[in-house]
């Protein structure tokens, strides 16, 4: 749950309407799959220039994934 935590987190960080950031954590066999919902309008602030800021954000749960031992994906919806 950490994880789900953290992408929150960076969400509620980056977007102009913190209220309508949410974050569920969906099995996806043995992955732990992470969906992001933002505010239509704070979609590009959450995916970032060509992509660079939901890169960042996968990036960090690879760490949090290493430390958990068990692989997590990020889905922005």
């Amino acid at each position: 749950m950490a994880a789900a935590e953290l992408v929150a987190y960076v969400a509620r960080s980056l977007v102009d309407d913190p209220d309508a950031v949410a974050v569920s954590v969906v099995r996806d066999g043995d992955v732990q799959v992470i969906e992001l919902h933002v505010a239509e309008d704070d979609m590009g602030k959450v995916i970032g220039r060509n992509g660079s800021v939901a890169k960042a954000m996968r990036t960090l749960l690879k760490v949090v994934s290493a430390r958990e031992g068990e692989p997590i994906s990020l889905e922005i919806v």
